[in-house]
């Protein structure tokens, strides 16, 4: 049997250090466990329930023996056991501990040594029950729970190494921090909660007639005193080892509860909102991070599989989520705006919560989003405030590129960053126009997030002709606008989704329209609407190209904005030859909306008419498929803007059709695709839920099954896509790891 280490010492043989020595032996990670403990009889149960191979008679002797040592004590009794084995300490003994203070455990050893000694690795396992003492002693404490070790700069690696392999190997997850932050970040999610919960329940025990409080105390009392049954030594020790950080964290509770009663005091609904809804999202926020989702930095993304079998056909009627352009902007100019903006049909994905979370930061109270419903409690123009931290937004280049054009005009320093997929992609289209207007706009390496913001600038209009036609970047310009003086104007080479044209006029705010140039002055003010947003015609594209290439296929998708600046997808595959009808043509809330219909019929390929690209540019991975699937050639140029969305969506897409077989190539602009039979492969979709989605609906032409990899991200989009995929007809199954 190969062994870690040799002979392992547990001085406390309480819980945590119980739980350790017994997950150790039985999991074979050492050949001897040898615990030691000043309570004679929890040794002798140590040993009688099999915790610890051998119990220590002798502590020295056992520290001379010892090749690793693990201080499982109360916090300020290390200095004093550090104190005790000093003497029989080898220089090649690799020391450990599990207290969760480490400052007053690093300046210990460096008044006993000199310097911490170079193999003593400090450690907290982030574990625990409200039982103690060794007969609590549970060999899965650790499984599925964080370990913290605070190396120094002088660490041995060969130690660090050697402590992260043993929580690993008793089934915890490993994670470094530095002693000074471990310590702040301790006392804000574990010593306050704690403190607080004993406060509490001492507080209350002390009123005259205490009887009926915990008699008739519901879930959310138990819940939260709950830790107030822990070791009362244990955290006064714990409270004195981690005075400073643990005082700076009751201040500031301590000015949060005041504003609260205050706003309880005054009837203040908004401030009393505002702090619900922000825990709220924060709560939810935070389990997010521990299940490894959402929007959120050092997020650990799930790995996420499609396989997709070949065969199949599209029917039924369903509505796909709500437009992801019309839904960011909804938040954007609902915060900005003077009164409530109530949405319906809000895209409740990750790049719409990413813009939602943004605003939270900046005090816009925001109840919501559920079941599509938002209710945006706005600011006013000037009203927003400076975010606590660095604004994420996660994978969406929406938001970092229109709230660049927002915050440009702030009085308050602003920097926005983003997932390692949004980190590749250009900012300098967005930050060239607001420097003109006077901004003072930094980008990070090669041009690239993040993208850093100095407030308290005075803008001026331009007059902005754009390279190219970017709908992104014409809304930067245009928000930045909004706080420039004089009239700024933007000049499309082509015409681009105008959603924010249409949302500042719904409210109320003047835009002029002339042909390719868009107007409108700064200075003004919005008033709050009323916004229902249409199903997004990006994500009904899936669709709509699904029915269109898989004989016998009828579908109808509800309510889709069909923006005449949207519709270049509906215009080619009618040119192609699809059976597409648009149904019960309506206008909401200034957006034009239809039901579309979609029969199977056969496709021909057809050379893209130029003028369509700019309309259906994220339509395009979805019209690769379509044009596979079509008798003859289909040619598509001045799509250059392709190469740098999520992926370079040209090559992942010839990629990935070359694998399956499809006969195609790939030009610095486009591709020339010829209609062909497909196979089945594997395809790396590159993070890039728009290639994911569309390899999916290949499935239903090709001959043989399809792995789809790195699909985390069309959660970012289109959360419910398997499942309506899967409703309609397409057999497609999804893998998390």
């Amino acid at each position: 049997m190969s062994f870690l280490t040799g002979r392992v010492l547990v001085i406390g043989l309480g819980l945590i250090g119980g739980s350790l020595a017994k997950a150790l032996r039985v999991r074979g990670i050492c050949k001897t466990v040898v615990g030691y403990d000043r309570d004679a009889d929890e040794l002798e149960t140590g040993l009688r329930l099999g915790v610890v191979d051998n119990i220590a008679s002798d502590l020295l002797d056992e520290v001379r023996q010892a090749d690793l040592i693990v201080l499982a004590v109360p916090v300020k009794a290390m200095e004093f056991v550090l104190a005790d084995i000093k003497p029989a300490l080898r220089p090649e003994t690799i020391i450990t501990d599990v207290g969760s203070v480490k400052g007053n455990v690093v300046r210990a050893a460096e008044a006993l040594f000199g310097s911490v000694p170079q193999r003593f690795i400090p450690g907290h396992p982030i574990a625990g029950l409200e039982k103690s003492g060794v007969a609590a002693a549970d060999e899965t404490l650790f499984e599925h729970h964080k370990v913290i070790i605070t190396p120094l700069p002088q660490s041995d690696p060969e130690a660090v190494t050697l402590v992260s392999r043993m929580w690993q190997g008793v089934g915890a997850q490993v994670l470094r921090m530095d002693v000074e932050r471990h310590d702040e970040v301790l006392a804000a999610t574990s010593h306050l909660p704690h403190l607080l919960a004993f406060s509490l329940v001492d507080t209350l025990a002390q009123e005259q007639d205490c009887t009926d409080i915990f008699r008739y105390a519901a879930g959310g009392f138990r819940d939260f005193t709950r830790i107030a049954a822990s070791d009362p030594t244990m955290w006064h020790d714990v409270g004195l080892a981690n005075k400073q950080a643990i005082l700076q964290k009751i201040d500031e509770f301590s000015t949060g509860l005041n504003r609260l009663r205050s706003a309880i005091e005054s009837e203040d609904s908004r401030a009393m909102l505002g702090i619900f809804t922000r825990a709220k999202a924060s709560r939810e926020h935070f389990t997010k991070i521990l299940s490894g989702s959402a929007y959120t930095q050092n997020m650990t993304t799930k790995e996420t599989t499609f396989f997709a079998q070949p065969g199949g056909k599209v029917q039924g009627s369903i509505r796909a989520p709500g437009d992801k352009s019309i839904s960011h902007r909804s938040i954007m100019l609902g915060s900005l705006a003077d009164g409530v903006t109530e949405v319906t049909g809000f895209l409740e994905g990750e790049d719409s919560l990413a813009t939602l979370q943004a605003f939270r930061d900046m005090g816009v109270v925001i109840e919501g989003p559920h079941q599509g419903e938002v209710k945006i409690y706005g600011v006013g123009i000037n009203g927003l405030q400076k975010p606590p931290r660095p604004i994420y937004v996660g994978n969406s280049g929406t938001t970092i590129r229109l709230m660049s054009g927002l915050l440009a005009g702030q009085s308050f320093d602003s920097e926005l960053s983003g997932d390692a997929s949004l980190s590749k992609r250009p900012m300098e289209r967005v930050a060239k126009p607001l420097r003109l207007m006077g901004a003072v706009v930094e980008t990070g390496e090669n041009g690239c997030p993040p993208v850093r913001i100095k407030g308290g600038q005075q803008l001026k209009a331009i007059n902005y002709e754009m390279p190219m036609a970017s709908a992104q970047v014409k809304s930067c310009v245009m928000l930045a606008g909004l706080y420039a003086e004089g009239e700024t104007s933007v000049i499309e080479p082509a015409p681009t989704r105008d959603h924010t044209e249409r949302m500042l006029r719904g409210f109320g705010y003047q835009v002029d329209v002339d042909k390719n140039k868009v107007s409108l002055s700064g200075g003004g003010s919005l008033t709050a609407a009323k916004i229902d947003v249409p199903a997004d015609i990006s994500s009904s594209t899936f669709f709509m190209v699904a029915a269109a290439i898989c004989p016998d296929s009828d579908i109808t998708l509800e309510h889709v904005g069909i923006n005449p600046t949207r519709i270049g997808v509906i215009n080619i595959l009618r040119a192609m030859g699809s059976n597409l009808e648009l149904l019960n043509e309506r206008e909401v809330g200034g957006e034009p909306v239809a039901d579309i219909r979609i029969r199977y019929a056969p496709l021909k390929g057809i050379k893209i008419p130029e003028d369509q690209v700019p309309l259906a540019i994220d339509e395009f991975p979805a019209l690769f498929i379509a044009a596979v699937c079509a008798e003859g050639e289909t040619v598509l140029a001045g799509a250059e803007e392709l190469r740098v969305k999520e992926s370079d969506r040209i090559q992942a897409m010839v990629d990935g059709l070359k694998v399956l077989g499809a006969d195609i190539e790939g030009t610095p602009d486009g591709a020339i695709i010829r209609g062909s039979e497909m196979g089945g492969g594997v395809i790396e979709s590159h993070d890039d839920h728009r290639i994911a989605m569309s390899f999916t609906i290949a499935s239903l032409r090709a001959k043989g099954a399809i792995e789809i990899r790195e699909c985390a991200n069309v959660s970012t989009s289109f959360p419910n896509f398997v499942e309506l995929a899967q409703q309609v007809g397409i057999q497609v199954r999804k893998e998390e790891k």
